[in-house]
């Protein structure tokens, strides 16, 4: 939005009283002085007073209000101009462009229009406050500088020294890199910023690269325990905590060899045990593909490749030269381990193509040298030893947000009264979550991959066979003919009728997902319609980068910035697969993976130019606009069916496309299992509300596919602990490479493994009711289904830090088994409310750590105290018998309240507000149960029930399904009340 000129200043009224003491009332010169005397008078008097008015706008700056907000001319500082609009009552952002002109570009993020109404702004002093209901900004008008007050009036985010601002050219375009710190040496916790699998819960303190890749997803959105979150409006790389990116160690480290020497690790290259080389290197640095080069040429084969057998030992010291707490990051894949000082700080595996970072930290003091020892088994694989200095703890302890490529700083305030009235506000702004068919909460089964038509099939029968609820069926990648990436086409040979297919699964009122890839081969007529528009990415291409298909083929990705280019791939999509059935759409591989092992700066070269600007500019939000297309397509083609796409990669406001996100090909490893639990709730409280993961993980090590026996029982109950995870989370879904994972091929029927996973299965179905209410207050009330504890008990500062459980909805505590042959585990119980062992129906008393039993068939679950859960009857898909009673479990010790949501599950006409609510409440004292009067209708609507009560308290067991209820009830919508509890 343009400027109004004139800005308003301040030091202008100087000007009249200046004027005023050089007139002369009379009209004559003053008798002491010469007319030239008059004149160099005068022009030195208005030479001062322009200086003093000038000196005055330095020292002050200057405002002007605009129809959304103000704008801000800091007297000071580096940036020339400073944009506050009102987005809310709750919301505001902030533009600080580098500029006297702010220019940016449309948000990818944001769909929300400023307001124009419903706001002050006053000058106090030597600030302006903007007001907008239950948000305050003020600014600074010296420095540009501004600070947000809650609805209570209390200073919960104020921004620090502004950093310079840092020009750059891309693609011949003019940028800048930006970075701005708030609230230093702050206790607050921080959460959200999307997925990241290092075991990291609460940000606080911490350092994370905001980047989209394999297992990562940037979502720059970040919340606080204050009741505020902000949203970094950038589409490139970001990184919150230390602005400096981490790099290979001897950058900061003086390293020494084995016999002490400086220079560089010890490095020892064995062959199945033999040493075959030692030589001295500078760093530990295989990290990417342009990084092989560097492996000693003695000991490759013909291929270029190590020699089978290879093991490096790293071996030397390490000496810093600033004092603290060293961080560390080891990049690596395939088996590798790293000590400190004797101590065993990374012990990690990986798939060979498909490397990670593992943090940690080692106190070091400036000067002083402490040992290092590396071991890695190469395989193909990645490996490198990053580092970045310490940094005071007021600036660690810091919500500090950096990006390379950007045009301003620029980002949203949220204000809230708790985390959910901020994760709303974050959906005012970036889109409301869709609401998922309801079959996609039933479970799912999948594989990489199906090969023919009959296996898949086979495989839905099989369940049905066994009576083991099932809802939907999963076709992996290569179901075309490996020459054929991108057509979208099934290989006849394997899938010789794909109609009769779809079929045949709906047949047995099962779904159908499958996966489509934003990926093309050059020799396909969808890559040459797509190439023809310039809608293709070339330099994939042009480097020759071959995939891993057979021989390996030529291949590249689509631009989806264009919408032509969006139109034509769902066109290309649609024509192909849609017309058969298929239910929902798995977008894979869309950060863009274009190839996981090249460096980031040939990774935005790769994936651009977009039609919008470089590949740089953009890095992050490729994923949202590439499922843009295919929803909207959808949704034009069939304005009243609920899509649902998966995807492995997300952005700001990606939950407005009926997309659920999954944690990529993670590995089966009990630490990446544990690594999970905070990454799927750290992407929930990021305001995306589906999510799922590979149960029992994608990849695996070798000992588990040769299925031998001294390790098929770690294989088995790695899987179990996992789905007992997938059961309580929000989407519940089996996928991975061999060994396969359906439930019989992980265990014989009649064993304790077996009976375990159709127990949880089946407890998935008995609570579906439960979810389905979560699921629709996602879209009315803007919910999370997997919550952080911080969310529901902010005042209990024990829960900011546990990174191994969680709530699901309001009433359960889950708590996962992250470690082999673990059969008890520490448990915390948050405090202000009574617990309940879901299995025993013992009760707990909060605030208090237990250790909860955790056989092999049970995962530690607690409910807590007032908490009314709804619960059916065992079906064998979502919906197949609608009209069965519920079983309102209310667990007694406190008064309770609940509603009970409904709609038809499939179409959007909940958005219409075809939906309805029952509203239950439980008083403690009395044991009287009040079931509402009904509100709200949808076609399909059972308009009589049948609801049974059952307690919890005084030795009944949650867990006894089949017990008697203590009172059951006929409902047709008016309110019913039931005394059914003694006291």
């Amino acid at each position: 939005m343009g400027l109004r000129p004139p800005v308003e200043r301040r030091p202008d009224r100087l000007r009249p009283q200046l004027h005023r003491r050089l007139a002369d009332p009379a009209g004559q010169a003053r008798h002491l002085l010469t007319g030239t005397a008059m004149r160099i008078l005068a022009l030195s008097a208005f030479g001062l007073a322009l200086l003093a008015s000038t000196s005055a706008l330095a020292l002050d700056g200057g405002f002007e209000k605009t129809a959304d907000g103000v704008v801000i001319t800091p007297a000071n500082g580096p940036a020339k101009k400073v944009r506050l609009q009102v987005m809310s009552d709750r919301a505001i952002r902030v533009t600080a462009s580098p500029t006297d002109t702010i220019s940016v570009p449309p948000s990818l993020q944001v769909i929300a229009a400023p307001k124009t109404s419903g706001f002050t702004v006053e000058q106090v002093g030597g600030k302006v406050v903007l007001k907008a209901g239950k948000a305050t900004a003020e600014v600074t008008l010296a420095t540009g500088a501004v600070s947000f007050k809650d609805a209570a009036g209390k200073t919960v985010l104020t921004e620090q020294s502004r950093a310079n601002f840092k020009p750059l050219t891309l693609d011949g375009k003019g940028f800048y890199a930006v970075s701005q710190r708030f609230n230093p040496n702050t206790d607050e916790g921080f959460y959200g910023l999307g997925q990241h699998q290092n075991g990291q819960m609460n940000y606080n303190g911490q350092d994370v690269e905001l980047a989209q890749y394999n297992r990562a997803i940037a979502l720059p959105f970040v919340l606080s325990t204050r009741n505020y979150g902000l949203l970094w409006d950038n589409n490139g790389i970001t990184r919150f905590g230390d602005p400096t990116p981490y790099a290979l160690a001897s950058r900061d480290l003086k390293i020494f060899d084995a016999s002490g020497k400086p220079g560089g690790f010890t490095a020892k290259y064995y062959i199945n045990g033999e040493l075959k080389l030692t030589r001295v290197e500078q760093d530990i640095d295989y990290q990417y593909l342009e990084d092989l080069p560097k492996w000693p040429a003695e000991l490759t084969g013909p291929d270029k490749k190590p020699l089978r057998g290879a093991k490096v030992v790293w071996e030397g010291s390490v000496e810093g030269q600033v004092g603290g707490q060293q961080k560390f990051q080891l990049y690596s894949s395939s088996y590798a381990k790293l000590w400190i000082d004797g101590q065993l700080k990374i012990d990690r595996w990986r798939q060979n193509w498909n490397p990670w970072f593992h943090n940690f930290t080692a106190p070091m003091k400036a000067g002083s040298r402490h040992k290092v020892k590396v071991e890695w088994e190469p395989n193909d694989g990645y490996i490198a030893l990053l580092h970045n200095n310490p940094i005071p703890a007021a600036e660690q302890k810091s919500l500090t947000l950096t990006s390379d490529v950007a045009h301003a700083v620029d980002y949203y305030f949220v204000a809230g009264e708790n985390l959910d009235q901020v994760i709303s506000g974050y959906r005012d702004l970036t889109g409301k979550a869709q609401a998922m068919p309801r079959w996609a909460y039933g479970f799912w089964q999948s594989r990489q991959r199906y090969e023919t038509q009959d296996q898949l099939v086979g495989v839905v029968k099989e369940y049905r066979k066994r009576n083991v609820p099932l809802d939907n069926i999963v076709l992996d990648w290569r179901y075309w003919k490996d020459d054929s990436w991108g057509t979208h086409k099934f290989d006849e040979t394997r899938f010789p009728d794909p109609k009769k297919m779809l079929q045949d699964v709906h047949g047995m009122n099962a779904r159908f997902m499958i996966s489509i890839w934003p990926k093309f081969y050059p020799t396909t007529d969808n890559f040459k319609e797509l190439d023809a528009k310039g809608f293709m990415y070339k330099r994939n291409i042009e480097q020759g980068a071959l995939d891993w298909v057979g021989p390996g083929y030529l291949n590249s990705f689509y631009d989806p910035y264009a919408k032509e280019a969006r139109d034509i791939y769902w066109r290309q999509v649609k024509d192909n697969l849609k017309g058969l059935g298929v239910d929902a759409w798995w977008m894979d591989a869309d950060e863009p993976d274009l190839h996981s092992n090249v460096d980031v700066a040939e990774r935005t070269l790769r994936m651009g130019p977009t039609a919008m600007g470089p590949g740089a500019e953009f890095f992050n939000s490729y994923p949202l606009v590439h499922t843009t297309g295919v929803f909207e397509g959808e949704r034009e083609l069939d304005p009243n069916k609920r899509s649902f796409i998966l995807s492995r990669s997300g952005f700001g406001g990606i939950q407005r496309n009926g997309v659920a996100l999954w944690s990529g090909d993670v590995v089966a490893r009990w630490d990446d299992f544990r690594d999970q639990i905070s990454a799927g709730v750290n992407l929930s409280m990021s305001g995306v509300p589906n999510w799922t993961t590979d149960i029992g993980g994608f990849s695996v090590e070798d000992r588990y596919l040769r299925k031998e026996a001294q390790h098929w029982p770690e294989w088995q109950e790695l899987n179990l602990r996992w789905f007992q995870f997938g059961a309580f989370s929000p989407l519940f879904r089996s996928h991975g490479e061999e060994p396969f994972r359906e439930i019989w091929n992980l265990a014989d029927e009649g064993t304790p493994v077996y009976e375990s996973l159709v127990w949880y299965n089946k407890l998935r179905y008995r609570l579906m009711p439960y979810t389905l209410t979560l699921a629709g207050e996602t879209y009315h009330r803007d919910g999370s289904m997997m919550r952080g504890l911080v969310m529901d008990f902010p005042n209990d500062l024990k829960v900011r830090n546990i990174d191994d459980q969680y709530l699901y909805g309001p009433a359960f505590l889950v708590a996962p088994v992250t470690q082999f042959k673990a059969r008890s585990r520490a448990v915390y119980l948050p405090a202000g409310t009574t617990w309940y062992d879901f299995e025993t129906g013992k009760a707990h008393a909060g605030g208090q750590t237990i250790q909860a039993a955790a056989p092999l068939n049970r995962m530690p679950l607690f409910v807590k105290a007032g908490a009314i859960v709804p619960t059916t009857e065992v079906q064998q898909y979502v919906g197949e018998k609608p009209n069965l009673p519920i079983t309102l479990v209310i667990y007694a010790g406190q008064d309770g309240k609940y509603e009970l949501y409904e709609d038809d599950g499939l179409s959007t006409a909940y958005q219409r507000g075809a939906y309805s609510r029952i509203p239950i409440s439980y008083d403690d004292a009395t044991g009287r149960v009040v079931i509402g009067a009904r509100s709200g209708k949808f076609d399909g609507m059972q308009d009589k029930r049948i609801f049974k009560i059952r307690f919890i308290g005084g030795g009944a067991k949650p867990t006894d399904f089949d017990a008697a209820g203590d009172a059951t009830v006929a409902y047709e919508g008016q309110p019913v009340v039931v005394v059914a509890r003694k006291h």
